[in-house]
């Protein structure tokens, strides 16, 4: 078992109040909070060795470079990568999705087909139509049906050896609904087909395994791991890496240039263009030490007792719907009430100190899917409690009680 307690004293902020009351902080997918462990480690790098990479030979800059591709090592761990060059840092899941989208460019033709699930972020959609425009190839949809689950008898009948490329959610972002991505990935590769799986909302809360998996691409985000904004990582298998050019021309990249030539660095090297964000890859090193020492097993039960108790006493409300009921998923409950917008019931959240999402949570196509404007959205943690989740019912009923 967990010690929330002690848990929740590494988290600064949820001791804040917000308009008078005790922060109920159930915002989560979109992103997560920093321990204190995590905050010491970029205090530290700016208060005692700034300094930019792989460039100086200066002490500062030496340990700076140590401390990033130690960073990376720490990363590859985590995500079982064969080499610590398949790991590319960015500035989060939708960058590396787009260096993936951007270098498919020179590889598709016309008539390729591509798939799409329908329960994806706009992030793994708005790419891919950018990419079929480009290059001519046809964009395909997975469908899903109402509990929030891929029709996978559809997918099957979509694939042909015309499909190069199928994208996919590990986990969705509205719905909670945990995706079947090895029998997709395995399905797409028996008819020569590349994967990318966007893991963005999977990281926080599973250990994906990229050999076990046998997936060509995989992208997550710190921010949604205890760790900063503004950094993530993008994994690729080291043939599709060198298969793909440049996302950006600049320093850090090359090899050598001459105004008739230029050639291209070897991985990773060849996608990190200009000066990275040094400290946050340091940062969502240290953010995936702290959670692999609280444990992935432990932190997967516990959240599951959350959805399981969240999901039950909500439901007690009358008139209130959960979207995404899939027999696999993780902590993220989206809801409406009967007559009432999602909206007012999130303002009414917050003046009770109740942090939660509202709208189509950049997932229109699901919206669209279930014909209403969006939904209001819990997400949950490991530092959240049964309590909270108290807390929130009693909002939602109070918000209900208010609206009608």
């Amino acid at each position: 078992m967990l010690d929330i307690t002690k848990i929740r004293e590494d988290f600064p902020i949820l001791k804040r109040e917000v308009n008078g009351k005790p922060l109920v902080y159930l915002d989560n997918a979109a992103t997560s909070q920093t321990p204190q462990q995590v905050i010491d480690v970029i205090v530290d790098y700016y208060h005692n060795y700034n300094a930019n990479i792989h460039r100086g030979v200066h002490a500062l800059s030496q340990e700076a470079t140590d401390k990033y591709e130690v960073a990376r090592q720490k990363i590859q761990k985590h995500f079982n990568a064969r080499k610590s060059y398949e790991i590319i840092f960015t500035s989060g899941t939708t960058h590396s999705i787009n260096i993936v989208a951007n270098g498919f460019t020179t590889l598709l033709k016309k008539g390729d087909e591509i798939l799409v699930s329908a329960m994806e972020h706009h992030s793994n959609i708005v790419p891919w139509q950018m990419l079929a425009e480009r290059t001519g190839a046809v964009l395909r949809v997975i469908p899903m049906n109402m509990e929030g689950e891929l029709l996978m008898e559809v997918y099957d009948e979509l694939l042909s050896d015309m499909t190069k490329l199928v994208f996919c959610n590990h986990i969705s972002n509205a719905l909670g609904t945990i995706n079947p991505i090895k029998e997709i990935i395995d399905k797409a590769h028996a008819v020569g087909a590349a994967v990318l799986i966007d893991g963005a909302q999977a990281a926080p809360h599973i250990k994906a395994d990229m050999q076990q998996l046998d997936v060509d691409f995989y992208a997550a985000s710190a921010h949604k791991m205890c760790g900063p904004t503004g950094v993530g990582m993008l994994y690729g298998k080291e043939e599709w890496l060198n298969k793909l050019p440049p996302y950006q021309g600049g320093g850090e990249m090359i090899a050598e240039v001459t105004f008739e030539k230029t050639t291209y660095a070897d991985l990773p090297h060849k996608f990190e263009a200009g000066t990275p964000n040094i400290c946050g890859g340091i940062a969502f090193g240290a953010a995936l030490d702290y959670m692999n020492h609280i444990g992935f097993d432990e932190i997967a039960e516990y959240e599951h007792g959350l959805l399981e108790y969240a999901t039950q006493e909500l439901l007690k409300i009358e008139g209130l719907r959960i979207y995404g009921t899939a027999k696999d998923k993780t902590s993220v409950i989206s809801f409406n009430i009967e007559g009432l917008h999602p909206y007012d019931i999130g303002s009414i959240l917050d003046k009770l100190g109740v942090a939660v999402r509202t709208g189509h949570h950049c997932a229109q196509p699901i919206m669209d899917f279930y014909g209403i404007p969006g939904t209001v959205r819990a997400s949950f943690c490991f530092y959240n409690t049964k309590d909270e989740v108290n807390t929130l019912v009693k909002a939602v009923a109070r918000a209900k009680a208010m609206l009608e």
